[in-house]
């Protein structure tokens, strides 16, 4: 197992791994939020995968867009808009944002990226989240 960048410890709730990646549940209840951070050492960019990495990440990612709307729903917030992004702006260590949007969300139409207060999960909440994002991704 590799080291997950403490960033993401300290912001986001685990659910598990995929076969390339360790899956988490981003902690802020405004919106349903999975990241993926592949488990391959030093990786900070997509091309630092192999190529049947690269085919395995494409699979995750929409796995966990099926995750994420099944987390939304779970929620009383269907999506109605996935956003899949891969920045390392700030965090280094390679990971994928997927993204549940609605046009009511506080964020929209722009990024969720740098809108203020994120809000927690409650415990209810993050326990709904948790079980409805685990079950669609078999974990």
């Amino acid at each position: 197992m590799i080291a997950i960048d403490p960033a993401f410890l300290a912001t986001s709730h685990p659910l598990g791994d995929l076969a390339l990646s360790h899956v988490r549940l981003q902690g802020d209840a405004r919106f349903p939020w999975i990241l993926l951070i592949p488990r391959v050492a030093g990786a900070r960019e997509l091309e630092d995968l192999a190529q049947g990495e690269r085919d395995v990440l494409m699979e995750e990612i929409l796995r966990t867009g099926a995750a994420v709307r099944a987390t939304g729903e779970a929620l009383g917030r269907p999506v109605s808009k996935l956003n899949v992004g891969q920045l390392g702006n700030v965090t280094p260590q390679l990971h994928i944002h997927v993204v549940g949007r609605r046009t009511d969300d506080p964020a929209w139409p722009g990024p969720v990226w740098g809108v203020a207060g994120a809000e927690p999960y409650t415990p209810e909440a993050l326990a709904q989240a948790v079980r409805a994002a685990s079950a669609a991704l078999g974990l």
